[in-house]
């Protein structure tokens, strides 16, 4: 199962997934040109929900429909650093599907 993670440094945003820089997917979907973001509603942190999505779904039709309630279920509520597993996305996502 996938680990993903998010930090504020000095030297600005990283995100990982596994230890590994996470894609944008800009090739999926187009939110912004700025990169990630989190802890707010917005484009940059709309584009890592994607990109999230894209990498633990394996679906990107699924992810760009998942995108904005998962960004705003949360991306936006993110702390500063934060950790992200795999059971935590798919948690996520059968609450906003509805699904137990």
């Amino acid at each position: 199962m996938k680990t993903f993670e998010g930090k504020r440094t000095i030297d600005g945003l990283e995100v990982t997934v596994d230890g590994h820089r996470l894609s944008e997917h800009y090739e999926v979907k187009r939110f912004t040109t700025w990169g990630f973001e989190w802890t707010y509603e917005g484009a940059s942190p709309l584009q890592l929900a994607l990109a999230l999505l894209v990498e633990h779904l394996c679906d990107n039709e699924r992810a760009v429909r998942l995108s904005e309630p998962f960004m705003r279920k949360v991306v936006a509520n993110l702390d500063n650093d934060w950790v992200l597993t795999g059971a935590d996305i798919d948690q996520a996502i059968r609450d906003i599907e509805g699904r137990a």
